[in-house]
């Protein structure tokens, strides 16, 4: 995998990221992105990109990849740039509308 330097941070980012919005949330398809995320770790990519809505469900996506860091990454966890987003809609009311993963 190529990799490619951010700017002047020093930090050294894959040429292909892995998104995980709408394959990667609710307990039926878990097993099925558990084997996707290893994949892809074993081709390199070391960014993987969530957001607090990101599932279906909400939050379901982000709750997934750390089961998976806990079980199978946590021995790399210095190797894997994990970005998020917060501000989204998470649900109604005044606690959903804030974001914040």
């Amino acid at each position: 995998m190529p990799y490619r330097r951010t700017g002047r941070s020093g930090l050294d980012l894959p040429a292909i990221s892995l998104g995980l919005w709408q394959n990667f949330g609710g307990e039926d398809v878990f097993e099925t992105g558990r084997a996707i995320l290893r994949r892809a770790f074993d081709l390199g990519v070391t960014h993987f990109d969530l957001a607090n809505n990101y599932g279906p469900p909400y939050g379901s996506a982000e709750e997934n990849f750390g089961k998976v860091m806990a079980a199978d990454f946590a021995a790399h966890r210095d190797e894997l740039i994990v970005s998020t987003k917060a501000g989204w809609d998470m649900w109604p009311g005044p606690y959903g509308q804030i974001g914040g993963s």
